[in-house]
């Protein structure tokens, strides 16, 4: 019958599905702790409801990952996109705030003072145009 030669026989295929199964599994520890994540952000589950999730998850990972996603994976992204807008958010308002002019000073109040230069004669209208749009903007 002469020799069988099998997939793995060959260097390339094996390197090929060594890195394959690398892959798989990295893959699936990413989906997993997703998962574990998802309990935790999602604020419509309870403690004892989180609780069973998360044993369902860790005792029998493969097949609580799997109806964990098919019970309440159509409202991961949602949870996900509304996480990130409240951190977004968060992440605005520490800018504007730290952004802010020194004193606490508001447009107005910086607009006033830009005014007063005018008047002075200490600026012209176009620096005077370039600064309000700084402000503005």
């Amino acid at each position: 019958m002469g020799n069988l030669n099998l997939a793995y026989d060959y260097p390339v295929l094996g390197a090929f599905w060594t890195v394959m199964w690398i892959f798989l599994w990295i893959l699936w520890l990413m989906v997993l702790f997703r998962v574990i994540a998802d309990i935790f952000r999602d604020h419509t589950l309870h403690g004892w409801a989180k609780a069973g999730w998360l044993l369902f998850v860790i005792i029998l990972p493969f097949l609580g990952v799997l109806i964990y996603v098919l019970a309440r994976g159509k409202d991961m992204g949602k949870r996900e996109a509304q996480v990130a807008k409240e951190h977004q958010e968060a992440l605005d308002t520490y800018i504007r705030e730290t952004a802010a002019p020194s004193g606490g000073a508001s447009h107005a109040d910086e607009l006033v003072k830009l005014a007063d230069l005018k008047a002075k004669g200490d600026i012209s209208e176009d620096e005077f145009q370039r600064a309000k749009e700084k402000i503005l903007h």
